[in-house]
């Protein structure tokens, strides 16, 4: 989504196209206090890729298009977050960093307890429906506020485990993903071996490199039954992912085209929701000239005990603070050589097609350090090639 609206910022006849998502992507009032709280004026973001079957009306997706995106009409795991990515953009927005949210990642749910983070906006949302459907709220007013309670708590969870203030929020679905990748024509990725995920993503791909779009790209992303880690791996397909659109978008093949441009912004009109208070006009103007290289992702701290994904607030607060604030002072910053409690759970250093690696050191229940094969090579053997991932 971020990468998207700066396309619009770089291309003279993307700004009339801009001005109409600004209306039409509207979301609640998920934001506390609007505008920008960080010290340093910087502008944090928090992407969230939801499993929800419905497009950004809120309108149930068709059976066919639910074939297409590989789904099931079910609805058992409607409105996860599977994909949470907290963006930091300084000042000036000359460069960002991204980190992300393992989904699997068990935390403290206020009143709910404790559950994994990606089960935050939903638990809140089906709360606060049950709420207002006893004020007697029905119909769309009844799902616009319980989806506004649910993005609200969400944001607040996010906030509470980051240790900062978020700016802004912007959602997009299966069907978003779905399209986006369609528009700027796939998006090229590298396996280390081959992966039949066909019982549960969809994902059958044979290993090396490989341009992915629509269906086929998002059960790359979405694929964790089979990888080394689990859904930690998933993260480190996801940045990989994102990495390469960002590559993508800020290429001169999708700027100098006004139909890809105008194809982007069908896709995101569609399938994107935005905070209330985002003046992405604004934002726009003031990323311009950003590209693809200044983009860096990293994951939380994480811990794998047994089957579980665990994490201690205070690292991850530390962790987030050091990373997000551009400090390079080593001795501050977490590293590859840390403990294995401070190790991140996902990448280090992966900026634009280059640096995707991490060291992959968990620890056990009991506390024994157990190495993991390494999730991606951590070099590229040419300049044009793209990270390989499991």
């Amino acid at each position: 989504m971020v990468v998207s609206v700066l396309v619009l910022g770089t291309v003279g006849y993307g700004w009339s196209r801009l001005h109409e998502l600004n209306k039409s992507v509207r979301g609640g009032d998920v934001i506390a206090d609007a505008g920008p709280k960080a010290p340093d004026g910087a502008t944090d973001i928090l992407l969230v890729g939801n499993d929800s079957r419905v497009n950004a009306q809120g309108e149930q997706l068709s059976e066919n298009m639910l074939r297409k995106l590989r789904a099931s009409s079910d609805g058992s795991a409607n409105n996860l977050t599977d994909t949470m990515i907290l963006v930091r953009i300084p000042d000036g927005g000359r460069r960002a960093s991204a980190v992300s949210f393992p989904r699997d990642t068990l935390v403290d749910l206020d009143r709910f307890g404790e559950h994994k983070l990606n089960s935050a906006l939903a638990r809140a949302q089906a709360a606060a429906e049950q709420r207002l459907r006893g004020r007697g709220v029905t119909g769309a007013e009844l799902a616009r506020k319980s989806r506004t309670a649910g993005q609200k708590f969400f944001v607040s969870t996010i906030e509470e485990l980051a240790g900062v203030d978020i700016d802004h929020y912007a959602e997009v679905n299966l069907l978003g993903f779905y399209r986006l990748t369609k528009a700027v024509g796939g998006v090229k990725v590298c396996l280390r071996r081959p992966v039949d995920d066909s019982e549960y993503s969809g994902a059958v791909f044979p290993a090396g490199p490989q341009v992915l779009s629509g269906s086929e790209a998002l059960a790359f992303v979405r694929q964790r039954h089979g990888l080394p880690r689990g859904d930690l791996d998933r993260v480190v397909r996801q940045q990989a992912f994102l990495a390469g659109l960002a590559n993508k978008i800020l290429s001169a093949g999708i700027l100098g085209n006004p139909a890809k441009v105008s194809a982007l912004m069908d896709a995101l009109e569609n399938s994107v929701t935005l905070d209330k208070g985002w003046n992405i006009v604004g934002f726009a103007g003031k990323m311009r000239g950003i590209a693809a290289d200044d983009i860096e992702f990293s994951t939380i701290p994480v811990r794998l005990r047994g089957g579980e994904v665990v994490a201690k607030p205070k690292r991850v607060e530390r962790y987030v603070d050091d990373l997000l604030s551009g400090r390079t002072d080593e001795t501050d910053r977490p590293t590859r050589s840390g403990s294995a409690e401070e190790r991140p759970g996902g990448t280090a250093g992966f900026s634009g097609t280059s640096g995707l690696g991490g060291d992959r050191a968990a620890e056990s229940e009991t506390g024994a350090r157990e190495s993991a094969e390494p999730g991606v090579e951590q070099r590229p053997t040419t300049a044009d090639d793209v990270p390989c991932v499991y």
